[in-house]
């Protein structure tokens, strides 16, 4: 939006002069592609901390108000565009209408200039709330996603490339060292056919050679120098394997970093099977990147000169003949080049989408098997592998079909020197020793060109993969740690929420305007039926997500303003679902402080009532579990879920639904935990059970977004509100349950 402040058009800055208006009194702004009519045309809508200016320099027109005369500023989305509504005694005046494209633009606008119109100071995150480019700079085209902000139509496949090579000079020795050797290599293998054809046939075959009879002596020099080319490609072998293997894992250790500091947002629509090949198909395909693609293409590069060179020299005419079908290779290339790309990138989502059905059904197994849907999963993993299969297929069969045709064009190269060649040794413009030199060579240069006819190959499939790797090092978090974040010591626990709102989609605000404040110590219950916004509140504490307006303090400090290991490190989580690592019960309680020492797991383990059962298990606290603990029940999963918390010894609390799909004996247990557990912590409790917040210092219940009622479980039953109602619907099902 600032970006916009400054680039506002001479014209527009002409109109706002008549009113007595500079560029600097200018506080928000935001840029309309569409006339009243709907038609294209662009407008501006202005705010100061006086007035609301709209101006279309097109149509002439400009409509000015006072704030103090809005009551209400609207952004109003329609089917296939947006309009903006003032209300000004009651009337409802539109002031602008636009694309669906700038919607998000008009919705800040709308939320700042209801801040400046209560005389509040704008900051630099309250302009950063919503702002998020989704379009590129350079072209115009939406991005496909605004978090990753990657423009297909500008992706450059050469900056990739030369992206990809960034890693490479930290290890310059070992590069040096490679080039050396593949020099030498290069130049032994060149020399092999002169010495089996010009020195063998003319100087040692020949009673006029230099080295007539000596055939022991260039057997063994063909032998010594083979050797020496097969000892230095092992050594160059051994280098490169080493240097490959560290480039990639640098590499796969910065994806991996890079995935563990991004927001939640970004893995709430990624398929885990994707990412997973992110982490390791594409980082292996950039080793062969590193270990065969780069390394051959300079060998190959080097022999082909060399090769090129020493042809020139022994007959020209005859060279350039061998090299006739090249123009027509090439020009095969670089038509089949675009095809392949497209068809390894749906390659690719293909076998992302079949290891994502392949991972859900291996970690859902045990749902699978108790829903019967086995026959389900079948069918479903049918579908996506025949979608894979059709375009594995189509890829092998265009390499199948083109690049045998390709080997083809160029083998006819030994055609025209064995028919050529021949009838130039016969009419003695050629010696023999030079013809099987020249055939030779163009054996060898066979394997050069070859290799460049599949470098398109080794080029898609490798740039591809580098892209995808990018998208995620590039990708934006959009929860940010600042440079100077505090560090918390430790807190007491008082939080506030000033006027905080949020939305994971635009316009479709899942929090409004709540506002609250949590004194150190104090139990809070959050009620509200499913999907009014308890949860989301809870994730905003932790800051999982930003706030999109508002402010959540701890201790007085904007949660923005504290480091998010400090933060995490305060706040304890106990979830309805617990996630367990594969790994030893005493690994998964001491998480979130590996430097536990084994008493302080049991005591937690004690506290958390989940000491007994542990000790039943064969290996006590060193019994391993699986990805998810999928051997334990959900009580006992919950448990050491609680004593993970109690060992973290937060000084906030959120308990989310930790009580809920258990038996009564087991709640029982879980909540006695739980009540040691709470004991001089800030807690924060969302229940399905109203009755186990019955002890709650204060009960908040949320309903659309807001909070509508507050107080004890007393004073809400004497409301006879919502929570009234929710108690009294509760109570009449657990009737008919019998419970």
């Amino acid at each position: 939006m600032k970006e916009l402040i400054q680039e506002i058009p001479n014209d527009i800055l002409t109109i706002l002069k008549n009113y007595q208006i500079n560029q600097d009194d200018i506080i928000i702004l935001a840029k309309g592609d569409l006339d009243l009519h709907g038609y294209n045309s662009t407008s501006y809508v202005l705010g100061t901390k006086d007035a609301l200016i709209t101006i279309n320099a097109e149509e002439d027109s400009v409509s000015y108000l006072e704030n103090k005369d809005i009551e209400k500023l609207t952004c109003e989305q329609l089917v296939s565009s947006g309009i903006l509504v003032a209300t000004v005694n009651g009337d409802d005046l539109i002031l602008c209408q636009f694309t669906n494209s700038v919607l998000r633009d008009f919705n800040l606008f709308c939320k700042l200039f209801e801040k400046v119109k209560r005389g509040q100071t704008l900051e630099e995150r309250d302009y950063k709330a919503h702002e998020l480019p989704r379009t590129c700079p350079k072209c115009g085209s939406l991005y496909e996603d605004p978090v990753r902000k990657i423009c297909p139509k500008c992706f450059d496949k050469r900056k990739i490339f030369f992206r990809v090579l960034s890693y490479v000079p930290k290890y310059k020795f070992q590069i040096i060292l490679m080039l050396i050797l593949m020099l030498i290599s290069s130049g032994l293998n060149v020399f092999i056919p002169y010495l089996t054809g010009n020195i063998f046939y003319d100087e040692v075959l020949k009673q006029e050679g230099e080295l007539f009879g000596k055939i022991g002596f260039i057997v063994i020099s063909i032998a010594i120098v083979k050797l020496l080319a097969t000892l230095i490609s092992i050594l160059y072998g051994r280098i490169n394997s080493t240097f490959s293997s560290k480039v990639i894992y640098d590499l796969k250790t910065e994806i991996f970093n890079a995935l563990q500091k991004l927001s939640l947002s970004f893995f709430n629509n990624k398929q885990t099977g994707t990412l997973m090949n992110n982490v390791n198909g594409d980082a292996m395909n950039l080793q062969y990147f590193f270990h065969d693609g780069v390394p051959y293409f300079i060998v190959n590069i080097i022999q082909f000169i060399g090769i090129f060179t020493i042809m020139m020299i022994i007959n020209w005419k005859l060279t350039l003949l061998a090299l006739l079908p090249i123009p027509l290779v090439t020009y095969a290339l670089k038509k089949l080049f675009p095809i392949l790309e497209v068809l390894y990138n749906r390659m690719f989502r293909q076998n992302s989408a079949l290891n994502s059905i392949i991972s859900d059904s291996i970690n859902g197994s045990r749902v699978v098997k108790a829903f019967g849907r086995e026959e389900a999963e079948i069918k479903r993993f049918s579908v996506v592998n025949r979608r894979s299969y059709e375009v594995n297929v189509n890829v092998n069969r265009i390499n199948q079909t083109v690049f045998p045709l390709i080997y083809f064009f160029m083998g006819t190269s030994g055609l025209i020197i064995w028919s050529i060649g021949s009838w130039l040794v016969v009419n003695d413009q050629l010696t023999f020793g030079s013809l099987i030199s020249f055939t030779g060579y163009i054996g060898m240069l066979l394997g050069p060109l070859e290799f460049m006819t599949r470098i398109t190959d080794w080029w898609s499939s490798c740039m591809n993969s580098a892209s995808r790797i990018f998208e995620i090092l590039d990708t934006v978090p959009e929860v940010e740690e600042h440079k100077d974040a505090t560090v918390l010591p430790n807190i007491k626990g008082d939080i506030t929420f000033k006027n905080v709102s949020f939305e994971y989609e635009p316009n479709k605000p899942i929090l409004k305007e709540i506002n609250f404040d949590i004194k150190a110590g104090e139990m809070i219950g959050l009620v509200g039926h499913t999907g009014a916004g308890k949860s989301t509140l809870a994730n905003l504490i932790c800051r999982l997500y930003d706030v999109k307006e508002g402010q959540i303090t701890i201790d007085g400090i904007d949660i923005r303003d504290i480091s998010l290991h400090s933060l995490h490190t305060q706040i304890g989580f106990v979830l309805q679902e617990t996630y367990l690592f594969m790994g030893s019960i005493a690994e998964n309680i001491a998480y979130a402080r590996p430097d536990a020492t084994r008493e302080e797991i049991i005591e937690a383990a004690k506290i958390a009532n989940a000491h007994d059962f542990i000790m039943k298990l064969p290996e006590g606290y060193d019994t391993v579990i699986g990805i998810r603990g999928q051997s334990l029940s959900g009580g006992e999963k919950q448990r050491i879920a609680i004593a993970r918390a109690v060992l973290l010894n937060p000084r906030i609390l959120i308990l989310d639904e930790a009580t809920a799909s258990l038996d009564t004996e087991t709640e029982k247990q879980i909540q006695e935990a739980l009540e040691r557990l709470v004991k001089g912590r800030t807690t924060i409790s969302i229940a399905h059970r109203l009755s186990t917040l019955k002890n709650a210092d204060r009960l908040f219940v949320l309903e659309n977004g807001q909070i509508k009622e507050s107080g004890t479980h007393e004073e809400l039953m004497k409301l006879k509100g919502i929570y009234f109602n929710l108690v009294k619907k509760q109570n009449e099902a657990l009737r008919l349950r019998g419970v």
